[in-house]
């Protein structure tokens, strides 16, 4: 069930009316929300419900033992238990037949071919985010940082339905305290909401969407037959067309979580203004760089260890970043260009003169955002030679005729002017309209749906971030 459709609108405001009838009881509350994220996810396939529901039970019952352990081998046991469970959901549903298609290359390089037994395996939508869910709930747990929650929430925080599928990955410590009281929702907060809604729909709706139909997915299908004209155009396409598409499942996913009455962590901000990659990482995907930093790389000494050590804890979590993302080389790539990057920006500022000038930020945002391009054309590549082939086609002349169009610069430029925008500007936004009358409050609401469906194209393609 794909946010920008009628189904899910239909199933949003059913949930939105009995949630709010039942305020007043909030454990029966709760139950009504997981029972919907349940039909939300079983709409895709309801064979893996019961995933969902066996995650949380194996977090909940860890988190538990763990608690009432004291500190000591013991309590590390079930916590390396628990987190070993989580990533054997992940590895065995997303990583077991390429780790067998690996070994058999390399059997097959050593002269011993052998048919490995590959299982074609359904890949569960949003298992990268509720895997890492629940295991940060349970080293949150062990640090002391969050106590072990009753079942329902845990379950409820592993199955929310707004976060479910493509993040942002909300931590039980954003998200347990408030199950355990009563969700209020002001004037503000539901204008906030609906237009975070009406954003993120434009975004995926007319901008991404139109990007990839238009140009990006065409290019990057077969980029032997276009000139270089279309793949400069293509690679800027998909660097907006990524950015809109995951920012508005964000905030859709905010906005309609701000409806029930819970708040979720912003997750982007504005990425392509950054002045180095460092920068960049606190911008874009922020609760997975911040996931990745608290849960991996302070964890493997973080800034510890000299200069070496640094690099080494870098590059480590950028790969497993990457490596999150799917299991194809051109993610491990990714990794290891924004791992690579990190560790020579932090190496300069270790070396880097004193009486050195600095670069002008503009300059920076400049090297940054092309930086991040390269890396995404390995991202969107569906192997290591088609992103080859595309890098190379670059410097070829190629075909005369050109797939971009007039309006496919429009949107690369409209979707690059976003990041100039004043930042906090829909929290500005939605303050204002929340103090406006219902009627008029509605009245702007409408007309800004009514510009989005006339301006979007046929169909909805599935958000690029559900086949992580």
């Amino acid at each position: 069930m794909l946010f920008p459709t009628f189904a899910f609108g239909v199933f949003f405001l059913v949930l939105f009316a009995f949630a709010w009838l039942a305020r007043g009881h909030n454990e029966w509350r709760k139950i009504i929300i997981l029972v919907f994220s349940w039909v939300f996810y079983g709409a895709w396939d309801w064979r893996f419900v019961a995933l969902l529901i066996v995650s949380a039970l194996i977090n909940w019952g860890a988190a538990r033992t763990i608690a009432a352990l004291p500190p000591g081998g013991r309590r590390r046991a079930v916590l390396v238990a628990g987190v070993c469970a989580n990533l054997g959901i992940l590895i065995f549903f997303k990583y077991w037949d390429f780790f067998l298609e690996q070994v058999g290359a390399t059997l097959t390089m050593l002269g011993w071919e052998r048919d490995m037994p590959l299982m074609t395996i359904i890949l569960p939508v949003g298992i990268s985010f509720f895997t890492f869910q629940g295991m940060s709930y349970l080293i949150d747990v062990s640090r002391g940082k969050l106590k072990p929650a009753r079942l329902l929430d845990v379950t409820l925080l592993m199955s929310f339905f707004a976060h479910l599928v493509a993040g942002p990955i909300v931590r039980g410590s954003d998200l347990l305290p408030q199950f355990q009281r009563p969700a209020r929702l002001n004037r503000t907060l539901a204008a906030t909401g609906l237009l975070l809604i009406v954003w993120g729909l434009f975004k995926k709706a007319v901008i991404a969407s139109e990007l990839a139909t238009g140009l990006v997915d065409p290019v990057f299908s077969d980029p032997t037959m276009h000139g270089r004209w279309d793949l400069i155009a293509a690679a800027y396409g998909y660097a907006v067309q990524i950015y809109c598409d995951f920012s508005a499942y964000s905030d859709m996913a905010i906005g309609l979580a701000a409806l029930l009455g819970y708040r979720f962590p912003q997750n982007f901000n504005q990425p392509y203004r950054a002045s180095s990659l460092q920068d960049f990482w606190r911008r874009w995907h922020i609760s997975l760089s911040s996931w990745l930093r608290d849960y991996l790389y302070i964890p493997l000494g973080g800034n510890r260890g000299g200069l070496f050590g640094i690099c080494r804890n870098l590059m480590i979590t950028m790969v497993l970043g990457g490596l999150w993302h799917g299991a194809n080389v051109t993610f491990l790539i990714w990794g290891l260009l924004h791992g690579g990057v990190l560790a020579i920006e932090r190496i300069w500022r270790e070396i880097k003169p004193k009486l050195w000038p600095s670069l002008p930020k503009l300059i920076g945002v400049v090297i940054t955002f092309h930086i991040v391009c390269l890396g995404w054309i390995f991202f969107r590549s569906q192997t290591f030679d088609a992103a080859i082939a595309f890098l190379a086609g670059l410097g070829q002349a190629g075909p005369a005729a050109l797939t971009v169009t007039p309006l496919a610069v429009a949107l690369i430029v409209g979707g690059l002017a976003i990041q100039g925008s004043p930042e906090r500007t829909i929290e500005t936004l939605g303050a204002t309209l929340g103090r406006l009358p219902a009627l008029a409050m509605g009245g702007v609401l409408a007309t800004m749906m009514v510009v989005v469906e006339a301006l979007r194209p046929e169909g909805i393609a599935p958000f690029i971030y559900y086949q992580f």
